[in-house]
């Protein structure tokens, strides 16, 4: 038997997701964000209430960069989606974290995050959608694999629970994308 709940946000777990953006002084400014996820091949899609610094900050820069939160930096990236930047001005420097340009945007890359998409803005509409030109996606050498690409297991990505309020580190890999199902195949 199932239980309804109503409309709910629950899409189960979510991504943590970093946006770090240069403000007016062109200080680094960053949140954190549950909702964003891929919107075609090359863009990604965040949903950031116009009412965020971070929000003006990509609508007057024009650009932005989407980190992964990680078990490592989680204390950190929690106190960013916490704290304001409009009430914070030193919110980086106070969760510990530094930040480079990227070469690329012109927006910062948390250097404790070890894995970034350096985002061109391509439009904010009225749903406050935050859509971004993916440029580049640049990772730590510490997170590569041995094929030279990122691997999810030295990353170490949290996820939201939106449900229970909680993060979770992900677990063990269970099958192969666009395999499992030609067993099913006749």
């Amino acid at each position: 038997m199932r239980k309804d709940f109503g409309c709910r946000t629950w899409i189960f777990p979510e991504p943590v997701l970093i946006i770090a953006t240069y403000d007016e002084e062109g200080r680094a400014n960053a949140m954190n964000a549950a909702w964003g996820g891929m919107y075609s091949e090359n863009e990604i899609i965040l949903c950031l209430d116009k009412g965020h610094k971070t929000t003006a900050n990509i609508a007057r820069r024009g650009a932005f960069t989407v980190a992964f939160a990680t078990v490592d930096t989680m204390t950190a990236c929690d106190y960013v989606g916490i704290v304001s930047g409009s009430q914070e001005p030193d919110k980086l420097a106070k969760a510990g974290f530094t930040v480079t340009g990227s070469r690329f945007v012109d927006a910062p890359l948390i250097n404790e995050l070890p894995m970034a998409m350096e985002c061109r803005l391509v439009r904010i509409d009225d749903e406050e959608h935050v859509i971004g030109e993916i440029v580049n996606v640049s990772a730590d050498e510490a997170i590569l694999g041995p094929d030279g690409r990122p691997d999810w297991r030295r990353l170490r990505p949290i996820s939201y629970d939106p449900v229970g309020f909680g993060y979770i580190a992900l677990g063990e890999k269970v099958g192969t994308a666009f395999r499992e199902g030609k067993a099913l195949i006749r």
